[in-house]
């Protein structure tokens, strides 16, 4: 039993009532195993907590409010507990009734409905916006060199913010943003470190550990992970190793080098929580955990400023500001925040109580409270340090890194008062990356020592604060020190939370359990505790990557009236043609590192999972795109920063009808005014692709790289170095694909308008045509893009009438014509009979175009559909055989992007002296072609799959059981295309699922991500992954597109079979599909049945969380 000593400070940290007692030896963190999948893979609760020490259960450390006179927690038996408030859903739940679908949910309808602004506060600050395109203003266009990551810290940037686990309100005019310093690093820890597009051997990456834990879509709780080496953070090696390796090794990581040695690591937890019912209250937590074996000492350093909009204009805008103060009988620190916009608001920087060891038995030394000091500066450019001229203010954006390390400053002076600096000069060495070298005088600008006794305001105010916390000797192995800040407008003594930590921890802890029953909303039948965690990982991550992006391109290219104008050339450098730019939204990323960045497929792959937590924000995206201050006047959508023009595969119509079905399937609602507006842009989209990437008018589109990088021999961005013209069978698929979902969404509108009927016929024959185009002429004869001896569809090169060859490379370019499939109930071809007799009247007059390149759309299919597919039964059957041979394209994690036939039999040919050939090369690109950091040649996307199992599923409400397919080719196992279509996404999954040793694909064998108890848990979103074991490769945060996992889960998580154990037979297996739905509801047709695509369980109302894509009435 703990002594009276121990218990105060006990109750000084967590208060009275809530000391937790230390667990024995025998308590496991962990439920006990309850099947033999559980032996290695302990379940982990889908709430992911604070991880707590090994030996007992710590929660965050508080400081106790009571000031009465203390006893003895044995002798205080007359002391009333404090009243215990209900939690917020239990009241909100009795107020609403019947209508109480959740507190998360009800946020979103309240930000819907315009009621509550939700959404103004979140996760907004990029984790990299040096070295971006929108700050580069060289005259070479080289974006990493013109910003690096050097400049970053003594440099104020023009579109935008960044920071480790930062938010921002929706127009990014406070940012928030924590820093960090271990004792030994050159610099602050304030932004994510990385190698850039030079540096790196396969491209840029970043080199730090960090993760995405979780978040409601309003944001009302998110939690973020950074893990914190103790020693020198190794910037150097990083750099240097990666530079010196080649393309064809693997790229040099930070669990590469010493930093996680002996774990001399902080786990450093930050968490966010919003007021139950006020949207401009957050809570600001930070759980610092010292997972090494000896005490440490971390300094935690918070920041709140103002992005620089000063430094821009002649006429400098009204000026925000930041000042600091005393409050409260607790000497509570504040920044009180004033701007023009945002009105009043404070951050209260609360006391924190002394760290505190893993089992909560320590001696007491000091229990004094570590109080921050406020730190202000201004946030604007050191032009001294960077270029040796002269500042604008006497404070700049770097004062904190030279304020806090200690050799930033100057020898100290017998000649002068103390608290005064020497006038000597400082070396630059004392903050980079270099060695020390203070006897070897360096060329060059130097930084002068500022002329006041501070590289800080000592008036305490500024545009930019910090609130420096020390928290001396934590000790090893999990001891604990803990921050409290809190954003709000209240003052002291209007809000308990400031002044009671066990009510500020409380109202954290409501928002946590809000996710937790939000998200459990989301899961029914039994999904294991594991993938349900790396679903909510997945939907938190993609959250997280929401981001401020603002760029004005008129602004941009002509540069600020108060700088110096750009160099001359830099108009003609990218960008130049799209002057109607003008971007200022919270938009999806890819990834907030490697592609701080909207791209324009990748988009359309985010929404769908989102559309599941928060369809508002999903359509807000889509139509954000077509909307005029993006899509250029012709029509063309913009691709991606680097080049506007670049051309994305068209999936936005696709992405567009799938969200509006999911929406009215999950949610209940038909947002017909967002369907219809966007298809009106996309009408002009779809006219921009015919003009401009048809050129001959044969319906062959050539279309460009069209987001496959590497996968050809030559770079299809650009004249082929063999002369002639590329025909691309995946360009004119995906035109295919574009068409038949317009005529999906064309059908969906005519139902309430019969306009949009002659459209969706348009588009019909429009997609003969396209289909009809996989034939073309070489001299007097027809030649194809399918190679009937094959069983593939290969690109061809026409060098002129007569003459043309195809190219023999089996890819996804081959696998894409199966996306253009659509299946027509007979409910709609009844419903829409000026439709219909078109239909027939082509097919009938027409037949040399109806059927040539496609299925029979004369034979009723499975409950006599019609099936609108560019490829036939027989060819579909061909494709099949190889798309699921193991040899193949079939991986244990996927599809792979080429065939692992070429990894033997390579394919390439010499043009004019020069060898261009494709192999298979299963993880990172060994070529430098779109930057080197991406690789079409094997490795497995989670973008092109999810459209492969979703044509699947197509196919097979067509085909029904009839067609019975080989899978894997080879093995001797039949099953229908459902059950292909749920296999591949099994094996999806399996890429983040634990297998039975407890290892997970994903983290390539790293014995340390797969079993130490502090990594094991926690998942990765690679870009893609290797084709051959699974390990993720290129951009480590992409829950972007990667996120889809979670809608494979949702989906078909129920029936997921641990990787590396056999398949469950067919013939016990529980069908993939429900055998109908009813669709009374879409048509009125009181007969109308169609397949529904999702895994079933008896017993349980799957129908209600449909997440297949079906035909137009099916949903």
């Amino acid at each position: 039993m703990a002594s009276n000593a121990v218990r105060k400070v006990q109750e000084r940290l967590f208060g009275k009532g809530n000391i937790p007692a230390a667990l024995s030896d025998e308590h496991q963190p962990f439920s006990q195993p309850t099947t033999s999948q559980e032996r290695v893979d302990p379940p982990t609760p889908l709430t992911i907590n604070i991880p707590k020490p090994h030996r007992t259960p710590t929660p965050p450390p508080r400081k106790n409010t009571d000031t009465s006179p203390k006893q003895d927690a044995d002798n205080d038996d007359t002391k009333e507990p404090m009243p215990q408030t209900r939690p917020y859903r239990e009241r909100l739940a009795q107020q609403l009734g019947d209508e109480y679908k959740g507190a998360e949910k009800h946020r979103l309808g309240q930000d819907d409905k315009r009621e509550k602004h939700w959404k103004r506060w979140g996760p907004y600050l990029s984790d990299r916006q040096w070295a971006t395109v929108r700050e580069d203003y060289s005259e070479d266009g080289d974006a990493w060199s013109h910003f690096p990551h050097a400049h970053a810290r003594s440099r104020a940037y023009r579109w935008g913010e960044d920071g480790i686990a930062g938010i921002s309100d929706n127009h990014q005019r406070l940012c928030f943003g924590l820093s960090l310093w271990n004792g030994e690093d050159p610099i602050l820890k304030e932004r994510l470190f990385g190698v850039t597009g030079h540096q790196g051997n396969h491209g840029e990456d970043v080199k730090e550990l960090y993760y995405y834990l979780d978040s409601t879509p309003t944001h009302s709780y998110m939690k973020f992970l950074y893990k914190y080496p103790q020693r020198r953070y190794p910037y150097e090696q990083l750099v240097d190793e990666n530079q010196r390796r080649s393309r064809d090794v693997a790229e040099y990581e930070i669990l590469d080098t010493d930093a996680f040695e002996d774990d001399r690591y902080w786990d450093v937890f930050v968490e966010y929580a919003k007021d139950e019912d006020e949207v401009d209250n957050l809570y600001i937590r930070i759980t610092a955990y010292n997972r090494g074996p000896d005490p440490a000492t971390l300094h935690i350093v918070p920041q709140l400023w103002f992005p620089n909009t000063w430094s821009w204009p002649i006429e400098k805008p009204a000026m925000p500001s930041l000042s600091g103060s005393v409050r409260g009988n607790d000497s509570i620190r504040c920044v009180t925040v004033r701007h023009p916009a945002l009105g009043k608001t404070h951050l209260y920087c609360l006391p924190s109580p002394p760290p505190v060891g893993p089992t909560n038995d320590f001696e007491v030394e000091n229990d004094a409270d570590v109080q921050p000091n406020l730190l202000f500066t201004e946030n604007n450019t050191n032009f001294s340090r960077l270029y040796g001229g002269t500042n604008e203010t006497l404070y700049v954006k770097d004062a904190f890194h030279d304020h806090i390390i200690p050799s930033h400053r100057p020898p100290s002076s017998d000649s002068q008062p103390e608290g005064f600096f020497s006038p000597r000069i400082r070396s630059r060495t004392a903050s980079s990356f270099g060695a020390e070298k203070p006897d070897v005088p360096e060329e060059g600008p130097c930084t002068p020592f500022p002329a006041s006794p501070s590289f800080v305001n000592p008036e305490q105010k500024g545009t930019k604060s910090a609130a420096h916390y020390t928290f001396n000797n934590v000790p090893g192995h999990g001891g604990c020190a803990v921050v409290r800040l809190k954003l709000t407008p209240s003052r002291i003594g209007k809000d308990l939370s400031l002044e009671d930590e066990i009510v500020f921890d409380d109202a954290v802890e409501e928002r946590r359990q809000e996710a937790d029953e939000f998200y459990g909303a989301l899961v029914l039948g039994p999904i294991s505790d594991d993938l349900k965690q790396i679903m909510r990982q997945a939907l938190g991550g993609m959250l997280w990557t929401k981001q401020f992006y603002r760029f004005i391109q008129k602004e941009w290219l002509e540069g600020d009236p108060a700088q110096p104008p750009p160099p001359p050339n830099r108009k003609f450098i990218r960008n130049r043609e799209w002057r109607h730019m003008h971007i200022e939204d919270v938009l999806s990323m890819p990834d907030k590192w490697e592609y701080p960045f909207f791209a324009a497929w990748d988009t359309a792959f985010h929404c769908l999972p989102l559309a599941v937590v928060d369809p508002a924000f999903a359509k807000k995206q889509l139509d954000l795109l077509t909307r005029e201050w993006y899509m250029k006047p012709d029509g063309q959508i913009p691709a991606y920063e680097w080049n506007f023009s670049d051309v994305n595969p068209p999936v936005h119509a696709w992405a567009t009808f799938r969200i509006f079905k999911i929406e009215r399937k999950l949610h209940g609602r038909e947002d017909l005014p967002f369907l219809e507006r966007v298809f009106q842009k996309l009408l002009l989209n779809f006219t921009w692709w015919v003009n401009r990437k048809d050129q001959g008018g044969h319906n062959v589109f050539e279309g460009g790289f069209l987001g496959l990088d590497n996968i050809g021999a030559f770079n299809r961005s650009e004249p082929l170095p063999t002369g002639g013209t590329l025909r691309q069978a995946d360009g004119t698929a995906w035109m295919a694909f574009y068409c038949l979902n317009m005529l999906s969404i064309a059908l969906e509108l005519a139902k309430h308008n019969p306009v949009y009927e002659d459209i969706a016929s348009k588009f019909f024959e429009h997609f003969i045509f396209i289909a009809d185009a996989m034939t073309y002429q070489e001299g007097d004869h027809e030649a194809s893009l399918w190679n009937e001896q094959d069983g593939m569809y290969y690109d061809a090169i026409v060098f002129g009438p007569g003459h043309s060859m195809q190219l023999p490379v089996r890819s996804l370019v081959g696998l894409i014509p199966l996306y253009g499939t659509l299946v027509l109930e007979p409910a709609v071809l009844n419903r829409f009979p000026g439709f219909k007799k078109r239909m027939e009247w082509f097919i009938d007059n027409r037949p040399e175009v109806s059927a040539r390149n496609m299925a029979n759309m004369k034979t009723g299919g499975k409950e006599q559909r019609r099936l609108l597919a560019l490829a036939s039964k027989e060819r579909l059957v061909k494709i099949l055989e190889k798309m699921l041979d193991e040899d193949e394209f079939l991986s244990e994690h996927g599809i792979r992007s080429l065939s692992k036939l070429h990894q033997e039999h390579p394919w390439g040919m010499d043009v004019h002296g020069q060898r261009y050939e494709v192999g298979y090369w299963p993880g990172d690109s060994k070529s430098g072609m779109f930057g080197g950091n991406s690789n079409w040649r094997g490795p497995i996307w989670l973008a092109t799959n999810f459209l492969l199992i979703e044509s699947l599923q197509r196919f097979y409400q067509y085909y029904g059981d009839d067609l019975q397919v080989e899978c894997p080719t080879g093995s001797g196992d039949y099953m229908n295309l459902v059950g292909v279509a749920e296999e591949i996404q099994h094996r999806i999954i399996h890429i983040f699922g634990r297998d039975m040793q407890g290892r997970r694909a994903t983290n390539g064998g790293n014995e340390k991500l797969d079993y130490d108890p502090h990594f094991r848990d926690y998942v990765w979103f690679y870009e893609f992954f290797h084709a051959d074991n699974g390990r993720g490769l290129g951009a480590s945060h992409q829950t972007g597109w990667s996120g889809l996992v979670a809608y494979h889960i949702l989906q078909s998580g129920v029936n997921c079979r641990l990787p590396k154990t056999p398949r469950t037979p067919r013939s016990v297996l529980r069908h993939y599909f429900d055998d109908t739905i009813d669709s009374r509801s879409e048509f009125g047709d009181s007969d109308a049945k169609s397949a529904s695509a999702f895994s079933t369980m008896t017993g349980l109302d799957w129908d209600a969380n449909t997440l297949g894509d079906l035909s137009p009435d099916a949903l």
